[in-house]
């Protein structure tokens, strides 16, 4: 299984975790409690603008079977079960949200040592359908994704990519936006420690022959602290700076300037996460 395909969601991610994961501009706590049950909980706070949102998680394992329930501020309830092994190779995922009843979706994933296919369809009297599939090995991957609406009888997305891995480098090509945007991505480790990394992505509009880039760069300073940075061509800079003071415990401080509207303040976000 180690050998075979990544989904295709798994595409240009290295890149696109390196340049977005773990930036926040408001202020955010996590806290998550395992339990020597199979019961976890994690409550989850963040202050955005003069807006506080929060919710609290439980998760509970059974077997092959995990139930995760959350509680969000305004009193919404949204339910996931996951069943690891339905059949071999694959899981199934079905989740709801109340009271909503309309929002009910299930996912089943599909991972053979051959070829990884990922599908969702939402119970509802006139569904999407997603489809995903990619074949290849831990190295090279190629793959597409399909939706469509039953509703309307269309095509809601069309994509294609492929992605070539190594330890020290990642490269990643995909066709996007029904075939209107191409986007390129490429990650590199600087040193054999693989301590710093550099990455770009570009994204071209075949329509409108438009360009965008996006560029960073994170850097292990020693087993507690991580700094990244990015760099994007309308004009606006970002830094982070993550400790890990405690096993899985992580403060972050992140902050961005845009450099094209001097007269705005930067924005800036501290999050704190506690894993006991």
């Amino acid at each position: 299984m180690s050998n075979g395909p990544a989904p295709f969601a798994d595409i240009g991610k290295r890149a696109k975790d390196l340049l977005n994961k773990d930036y926040n501009y408001d202020h955010k706590f996590v806290l998550s409690v395992p339990g020597s049950t199979p019961m976890g909980l994690t409550a989850t706070g963040m202050q955005k603008g003069q807006i506080f949102l929060g919710d609290i998680s439980a998760q509970y394992k059974s077997g092959r079977t995990i139930v995760d329930v959350k509680v969000d501020t305004y009193s919404n309830v949204s339910t996931k079960v996951t069943v690891h092994e339905v059949m071999p190779y694959a899981k199934a995922v079905l989740s709801f949200d109340v009271p909503d009843h309309k929002s009910g979706k299930l996912d089943v994933q599909y991972l053979h040592p051959r070829i990884a296919i990922d599908s969702s369809i939402g119970l509802n009297p006139s569904p999407v359908l997603n489809v995903a599939a990619a074949v290849g090995n831990k190295d090279v991957l190629l793959g597409g994704e399909v939706g469509f609406d039953t509703a309307s009888a269309s095509f809601t997305k069309y994509t294609a990519g492929i992605s070539f891995n190594k330890p020290d480098l990642s490269a990643s090509l995909m066709l996007m936006d029904k075939g209107q945007t191409l986007k390129a991505s490429y990650v590199h480790s600087v040193d054999a420690s693989h301590k710093t990394q550099v990455v770009a992505e570009m994204t071209h509009k075949l329509s409108t022959l438009e360009n965008s880039f996006t560029m960073g760069s994170a850097h292990v300073l020693d087993r507690y602290n991580t700094v990244k940075t990015r760099f994007s061509d309308n004009g606006k800079v970002a830094m982070l700076c993550q400790r890990e003071w405690r096993p899985k415990s992580l403060i972050t401080f992140s902050a961005e300037y845009d450099t094209k509207k001097t007269e705005v303040a930067p924005k800036w976000g501290l999050a704190l996460a506690l894993k006991p």
